[in-house]
């Protein structure tokens, strides 16, 4: 029976167990959802997700190693999310992993969450990981990078303040839409007019790499008091224009980033880029310019355990391994 690689994602708000065999390839993956626990509070609250990590982590090892048909003992190694995210959620899934390694007598790898969302695009039949300038695109990153190989990484741009996906969600809070807002947003905005309101696209103009979403939250908070939210189509206009703005910054920080690498492969990752109208924006815009796109699967987009078993599938192919007294880093880079 050829062996795999277990992971464990628990860095915010989700706990989720994977499978990969040592080439990649993904057999099994499972996600505990706490969204709707923490809907009522408009936001996660760290106390309780790494309370619900506690009750979910053991029972969704044993369902993805039943779903795979594996034990324990077919694992090579055992990975878990090492960081960024919340210090009391990512305790839960690397004391899991730590345990299993030591009780299989098997290699820990810890794993950076934003390696999971850079190497996803290149899961299952779109290895292997190659040369391209990536775009991750979350609720709390926002961020170009260029990958040379596994491992050797360039931060070309990265927010300033708000991440597209903050912004998101902080408008959609304003709005008075549900947490999270930005699914919210996105299907609002299927039914308004994207020019119905100017909203900013800053360093939109000039060679900057740089993003910043902040102005934009301000200038939607300062135009709430001249309109009427509570008219369904005002509402969809609102959104389209919103998500138009973050769009085009989006797209066209991409499109620059690989000409000015001179690669002609980009990627895009992470939870906003589920964003349909991105989506359809990006392809338009990436056919134009003559980029080649690969776009992460929509149920690897949001945190899953099946980008994190990829990643330590990768280093682990290169000897790569942790030791068992690693820490986990809320404020962990990705690149040094």
């Amino acid at each position: 029976m050829p062996p795999c690689l277990l992971a464990l994602e628990s860095s915010c708000d989700e706990t989720a167990v994977a499978i990969c065999t040592l080439d990649g390839g993904l057999i099994a993956s499972r996600i505990a959802s706490q969204i709707e626990i923490h809907r009522q509070y408009g936001g996660v609250v760290p106390e309780v997700a790494s309370r619900n990590h506690i009750l979910h982590v053991r029972p969704l090892v044993e369902q993805v190693l039943a779903d795979a048909g594996k034990k324990l003992g077919d694992m090579a190694a055992f990975a878990a999310t090492s960081g960024p995210g919340l210090v009391s959620s990512l305790l839960i899934g690397t004391s899991m992993a730590k345990a299993l390694a030591i009780a299989e007598n098997k290699p820990f790898l810890a794993v950076n969450h934003m390696e999971g969302h850079l190497l996803s695009p290149f899961m299952n039949e779109n290895g292997p990981v190659r040369p391209c300038v990536a775009l991750i695109v979350s609720g709390g990153h926002t961020m170009l990078v260029r990958v040379q190989d596994v491992g050797r990484y360039e931060l070309l741009g990265r927010t300033r303040d708000d991440a597209a996906g903050e912004a998101f969600d902080k408008v959609a809070k304003m709005l008075g839409l549900p947490y999270p807002g930005g699914p919210e947003i996105d299907q609002l905005a299927q039914r308004g007019d994207p020019s119905a309101f100017t909203f900013p696209r800053s360093f939109l103009d000039g060679s900057s790499l740089e993003f910043s979403f902040s102005g934009l939250k301000t200038a939607v908070l300062y135009e709430l008091p001249k309109i009427d939210v509570k008219n369904e189509q005002t509402l969809a206009d609102v959104c389209a224009s919103v998500q138009a703005a973050i769009i085009e910054v989006l797209v066209e920080k991409l499109v620059l980033a690989a000409k000015r690498s001179r690669e002609t492969l980009v990627t895009v990752s992470g939870g906003v880029s589920c964003n349909c109208g991105l989506r359809e924006a990006l392809s338009a815009r990436c056919a134009k310019a003559g980029l080649q796109l690969l776009l992460a699967r929509p149920d690897l987009c949001t945190d899953n355990a099946g980008m994190i078993a990829f990643a330590a599938v990768q280093r682990f192919n290169t000897g790569h391994t942790s030791p068992l007294e690693a820490d986990v880093d809320p404020n962990l880079s990705l690149v040094s």
